[in-house]
């Protein structure tokens, strides 16, 4: 989830920080739900604000953050949203043909409108992958996904809605700042993983007007179906995930019963578990001590099919994408077991997708040094050099 480990429990701590709270089902779309919108009405600017605090780092390079809300689709009802995000711009001039600019998929930080990353200096850790692309004169946008921070349900791990996110995300930056040009890449950790891959499958239909030059999926919940299987153990960072997952459910299915997934002592304990403020994470690892690992998993054969059968609708790959992906996975991931991506990259790799695998044995789920790699090989798209596709090696 977000770009720290979660093998120890204060990396559990930032790496699922989030708060959770029962949403509404989502609305049928019907002639009151406005439509989505349409070609320069997408990435419209609803508002925008620079921001005088800005996280260190970011004041160090010279950059401004620029805290904006933008039109997009809604991947729920298929009508229109608002989503907020941060629009960060490096020091100095535009180059000739615009700023580059890059789209950030942040990890889970929660489902309630206060884990909005957008509302933080460091967006709640995921500043670490904006200001390495700062330092190289790059504008980053930062989406807080639907639902957070703005009007309507979030629409945790939906593919459709991720992939909307992103990509209004860059057109939004680009009315704000106008000397960003069309070309842009996307990176994202986890939940992020995921929306950027989902981003670059959209693209070729969605993306009409920018050009898109890759996109990179560290540690991406490409596929959980497998999460509730039987021979999946079930690691104290799956427990810690569940609350997110039902919220996911819920948002597409208003019939998925809370008490079906969360009980117990997991219910006893789910405000903890769930915090997104910094504030209650050392409570957080407390109350993760004290689950009992039967009560994270759903109550019957029913709920266990109704959540498999949601994770499979929202899995990736579905296409092949036109642009290059690296996936990179850490072997030691205990919450997005390898194997499950080793096997969606090799759908993707079936489907004709151009695939760089990493695979980092000493590395856990969404680790810092993760970032690195990632930055290098999109710099490296920017700089048209030609990709190592590894799908042979599969």
């Amino acid at each position: 989830m977000r770009s720290t480990g979660l093998v120890a429990a204060a990396a559990l701590v930032l790496a699922l920080a989030a708060c959770s709270a029962p949403v509404a089902a989502p609305a049928p779309t019907t002639s009151a739900t406005p439509p989505a919108p349409e070609g320069s009405e997408r990435g419209e600017i609803v508002s925008s604000m620079l921001l005088g605090q800005v996280d260190i780092g970011v004041a160090y390079l010279g950059g401004t953050a620029t805290n904006i809300v933008y039109r997009t689709t809604d991947g729920l009802t298929g009508g229109s949203a608002v989503t907020s995000g941060t629009v960060f711009v490096p020091k100095g001039s535009a180059p000739p043909g615009g700023w580059p600019i890059v789209s950030v998929g942040h990890g889970t930080t929660g489902v309630t409108d206060e884990c909005a990353p957008s509302l933080y200096p460091n967006l709640l850790g995921s500043i670490g992958l904006v200001t390495p692309f700062l330092e190289r004169g790059t504008v980053v946008v930062v989406t807080d996904y639907q639902g957070l921070g703005t009007p309507g349900d979030p629409a945790y791990l939906d593919r459709d809605a991720a992939a909307y996110d992103v990509i209004d995300a860059v057109r939004a930056a680009r009315n704000v700042v106008p000397d960003v040009g069309t070309r842009w890449g996307a990176v994202g950790t986890s939940q992020g993983g995921q929306a950027v891959w989902a981003a670059a499958e959209r693209s070729a239909e969605y993306g009409d007007g920018l050009q898109l030059v890759g996109a990179a999926a560290l540690s991406p919940t490409a596929d959980l179906t497998r999460f509730f299987a039987p021979e999946t153990e079930q690691t104290l960072a799956r427990q810690l995930l569940v609350p997110f997952l039902f919220e996911g459910l819920h948002a597409a299915d208003s019939s998925a019963e809370r008490s079906d997934y969360i009980r117990g002592t997991f219910a006893d304990n789910e405000d903890a578990l769930t915090a997104c403020s910094d504030l209650l994470g050392f409570s957080k690892a407390d109350a993760g001590a004290l689950i009992d690992p039967a009560d994270a998993l759903p109550a019957t054969e029913q709920a266990r099919n109704r959540m498999t059968d949601w994770l499979e609708s929202v899995a990736l790959p579905t296409s092949r994408t036109d642009v290059p992906v690296l996936v990179l996975v850490g072997e030691r991931d205990d919450l997005v077991d390898p194997q499950w991506t080793r096997d969606a990259v090799a759908t993707a790799c079936g489907l004709g997708q151009d695939v760089e695998f990493v695979s980092e044995p000493q590395q856990g789920h969404a680790e810092l040094a993760a970032n690195g790699t990632a930055v290098d090989w999109l710099v490296e798209r920017f700089l048209n050099m030609p990709t190592s596709n590894t799908c042979g090696g599969l």
